[in-house]
């Protein structure tokens, strides 16, 4: 006699692969490259947050193709009440983030790449979780290039950067400490 499987292992196996999809396709979206004076941006990013998170962080890669430097800070989102260009460092076990007061520059032929545990682009007072497959969209301000609108794809929940290899790139990973912002907001 030949044992069927049963119709629970085909419905548990369907939405294995359904997961699965909306996985990858959270993780694969493909962000837009844009270009503002002689500035480039591309790999922008984001995590999707829990329900509740006061803040997110946004990713991306800004080549100065131009002469002379520029330099870049949020203006807004339409996710948060405001956005900040911030730093992160570690001070005596603290992890420490601050906003970059003027804006990041970016020097002429230069390449600055904003990425968990480094310069990245902080979203505060969520007005609404991340979710995995949406966007964020923001406007940047480049004090010479101008101003741009672009999209931050979100990947899931502890996704590592585009590109990178699984299971890396949060922003607490291997620091052991306890995170501190800046009153600066």
């Amino acid at each position: 006699m030949t044992k069927r499987p049963s119709k629970f292992l085909f419905a548990s196996l369907a939405a294995a692969v359904g997961f699965a999809g909306v996985q990858l396709a959270a993780v694969g979206a493909q962000a837009a490259d844009y270009d503002v004076g002689s500035i480039h941006i591309a790999q922008l990013w984001s995590r999707a947050t829990p329900k509740g998170a006061s803040t997110a962080a946004g990713y991306m890669a800004i080549t100065n193709n131009g002469s002379t430097p520029d330099r870049v800070s949020c203006v807004s989102s339409d996710v948060s009440a405001q956005c900040q260009i911030h730093s992160m460092t570690m001070e005596g076990g603290v992890m420490k983030m601050r906003p970059i007061e003027g804006g990041l520059e970016i020097k002429p032929g230069e390449t600055v790449v904003l990425k968990p545990s480094g310069v990245h682009v902080m979203f505060l007072d969520l007005k609404q979780p991340l979710l995995p497959g949406k966007t964020v969209k923001a406007t940047l301000k480049f004090d010479k290039a101008g101003t741009v609108d672009v999209e931050y794809p979100i990947a899931a929940i502890g996704a590592a950067a585009p590109g990178a290899p699984a299971g890396g790139g949060t922003m607490m990973e291997g620091h052991g400490g306890m995170m501190q912002m800046s009153p600066k907001h």
